[in-house]
This record gives C-alpha cells, structure tokens and sequence, in this order.
C-alpha cells in the first residue's frame, strides 16, 4: 500500500511539473490559445499559478516568475509528503 501511494504522490508531482514546463515552452512559440488541449493546460496550471503571480511582487520585463517558483514549491511538497509515506 505504502509503494502504490508512494508512485500516486510522486507520479502527480512529476506530471503537474510536466505541465507547467510545456507551458512555459509553449509560451516560447506560436501556437492556437484556443485548441482544446492547450486550454486544458492552462486550465490546469493556472490553478498552481495564478497564486503565485498574486504573491510575487513583480512581473517586471514580461518575465514570469512564477513557473520557476512552482517548480521549487512541488519539488518541496513532494519531497515532504514522500518522507511522510
């Protein structure tokens, strides 16, 4: 029990970090914002997101801040809730 929970946690982790890092690629190149699967994307980051960008006091330069800080905030939950398993 304690491994299928163990690769649950760490396989959301992984994937929700997959996400946000397609979504930063794809901020890097043209492509449809309205195409089902790319809305589904920010659908589902923009809920990591958008708390952070709230949090971050600049976004200065159009540099966004806030997936490198994601990406630092689920290496950490994921490390905590791994230990605790």
């Amino acid at each position: 029990m304690n491994y299928l929970l163990f690769t649950l946690i760490n396989n959301g982790f992984n994937l929700l970090q997959m996400l946000i890092l397609v979504r930063v690629i794809l901020s890097w190149i043209p492509h449809d914002p309205y195409h089902q699967v790319i809305q589904l994307l920010y659908q589902i980051t923009e809920v990591i997101l958008r708390p952070i960008r709230e949090i971050l006091p600049v976004q200065g330069a159009g540099f966004d801040f806030s997936p490198i800080v994601a990406f630092f905030l689920l290496g950490f939950a994921k490390k905590l809730l791994l230990t605790a398993v």
